[in-house]
């Protein structure tokens, strides 16, 4: 496996996006973002429109980390392309970019973060629908991602039926009350070396080499996600439990499993019926009990009337992460099921 970046069959487009939506976000991250938008063999050379497969990250995750290579293992830019040079029906694929400096956005408009489903939604695709060749239908669209990508990948379909009609979601954030519940306990001991006070971390956290303290990742975690689903009308962050106890505030609780995908389903069961494909896998092992999230799912989109010949479900031997070989595997399945 040679280390080095390898010339595409495709192009791989890098834009910067003057978004209006992210102007005055609350915490005062750039409203200038990356977008990078993929084209595939043949796209230069006739004048057919694509379908179009949007690529959002997991927690802590930017555009430019699809571009990361690792040892022995080829980034998804690379892989990706190999999809459609080795025959697979060709797709425009937007890698967006919507982080924050707590982490991430969650793929929601919040008073803690600012409008990114919105800039998503009704900046993004109506952009790229503009200069690039697409077929601009929900038919012809789906929405893709990871963990926290793999979240927004469920709930936005859900959301904006006429915008998408097709998702894969790998390993994303599902079934709260096992995927985040045992993170109150870890957090609210973490908390007792800061007076119990999340601000308190967050400025030690900035204030030195970020990640070199145990409980960094699991507070940044509750930090952003508390951000984007609870934040009060004055952008401050509420986290869902008691800093000493690690007790669930009811209230606070409640607007995160508002955001459950597992708990959203029946609530949208009509756009849920009209995905013409969806992809759902996690790990076995995963350290989220994200499997168990993935399983839920499919069975509520079951209830909800989509029926077993639109969904691909597969269980993986793996943990949380190093799942990046499933990417290409879903944007092939995905290809061969957008219209034309």
């Amino acid at each position: 496996m040679l280390p080095w970046e390898g010339p595409l069959a495709g192009r791989l487009d890098r834009h910067t996006i003057d978004s209006a939506l992210l102007r005055d976000n609350p915490l005062g991250d750039p409203h200038e973002r990356p977008l990078w938008v993929y084209v595939p063999p043949g796209y230069d050379s006739g004048t057919g429109r694509y379908p179009t497969v949007y690529v959002i990250q997991g927690y802590t995750g930017h555009v430019a980390m699809w571009a990361n290579r690792t040892p022995f293992r080829r980034p998804f830019i690379e892989t990706a392309d190999e999809v459609f040079a080795q025959g697979a029906p060709g797709c425009v694929v937007v890698y967006v970019d919507a982080w924050t400096s707590y982490g991430g956005s969650q793929f929601v408009d919040s008073p803690g973060t600012g409008r990114y489903h919105s800039y998503l939604c009704d900046e993004i695709v109506p952009w790229v629908d503009a200069h690039y060749r697409t077929i601009p239908d929900r038919e012809s669209r789906a929405i893709s991602g990871k963990s926290s990508g793999g979240f927004g990948a469920m709930i936005t379909p859900m959301l904006r039926p006429d915008l998408f009609g097709a998702l894969a979601t790998h390993a994303g954030d599902a079934l709260y009350e096992l995927c985040y519940l045992a993170d109150f306990g870890k957090a609210a001991r973490a908390l007792r070396g800061y007076d119990h006070d999340v601000r308190k971390w967050w400025a030690d956290f900035q204030g030195r080499t970020a990640f070199t303290k145990p409980e960094d990742m699991d507070l940044l975690g509750i930090l952003g996600v508390a951000a984007c689903f609870s934040a009060d009308d004055d952008g401050t962050p509420r986290l869902p439990f008691d800093p000493v106890s690690g007790r669930p505030v009811p209230e606070l609780w409640q607007r995160w499993l508002d955001w459950d995908p597992v708990r959203m389903v029946a609530g949208h069961a009509d756009a849920i019926r009209s995905l013409r494909a969806v992809w759902i896998d996690a790990g076995t092992r995963d350290e989220y009990f994200l499997d168990l999230g993935a399983e839920a799912f499919r069975e509520e989109i079951a209830a909800a009337g989509l029926p077993d010949e639109r969904v691909h479900f597969e269980l993986f031997d793996a943990g949380h992460g190093a799942i990046d070989f499933r990417y290409p595997l879903s944007l092939a399945w995905l290809a061969d099921r957008l219209a034309r």
